[in-house]
């Protein structure tokens, strides 16, 4: 059976394969698969946007004859909920700031929204959506989360978004001064795949 990942993130992708890998003997990128597809994430929630964008990739992928029965398309949404702002930057997350995904500016923004928030209340969480979209079966729905303290200055080379505010207590550091490795064994995106992999059972 073949995965097409709805994304060409080197990194995301060896993640997801590392999980999922025991169920899909190929896991693909979009470019690897051949496929070209920008899809306009326009929905009001995360899971709304991975849906759209499975959804987009495997009809895609289908029409092209690509998908057999029992391949899948994967697609996620990630963003950071704080609670002290309500929930945002949520699923504007990449765009918090500008439209143009720019990880300084979007941190700036949380940091200047978030000066005046006393310790105790500066909670947080990552969430991950993603969606399973199979051919002859039904779709797989899940969303990882994981929980954290929003801190007052940028800490951490790693990572990238908003890892370098985002304090993961447990560890007793930023997701920014994580390895990749200690990232991937605690991380919103890790705890949604192994909820994907649960519903395949």
């Amino acid at each position: 059976m073949k995965l097409i990942i709805a994304s060409n993130n080197k990194h995301k992708i060896e993640e997801i394969k590392a999980i999922l890998g025991v169920r899909f003997e190929k896991v693909l990128g979009m470019r690897e698969a051949g496929l070209e597809l920008e899809v306009d994430e326009d929905a009001d929630t995360l899971e709304g946007n991975a849906g759209k964008k499975a959804r987009e990739v495997f009809a895609l992928a289908d029409s092209m004859n690509m998908l057999e029965n029992g391949d899948a398309v994967l697609a996620d949404d990630t963003g950071l909920l704080v609670d002290a702002l309500d929930g945002a930057p949520g699923v504007r997350s990449a765009r918090y700031a500008t439209d143009g995904h720019d990880d300084a500016a979007n941190c700036a923004k949380l940091m200047l929204n978030m000066r005046d928030v006393p310790e105790g209340r500066r909670g947080a969480h990552f969430a991950t959506a993603m969606v399973l979209a199979r051919k002859g079966e039904p779709d797989v729905e899940a969303t990882g989360r994981v929980y954290g303290v929003i801190t007052r200055e940028m800490l951490g080379n790693n990572g990238f978004g908003y890892d370098p505010l985002f304090y993961y207590e447990p560890m007793g550091k930023t997701f920014a001064q994580m390895t990749e490795d200690e990232k991937n064994q605690v991380s919103h995106r890790k705890n949604a795949l192994e909820l994907i992999l649960a519903g395949l059972d």
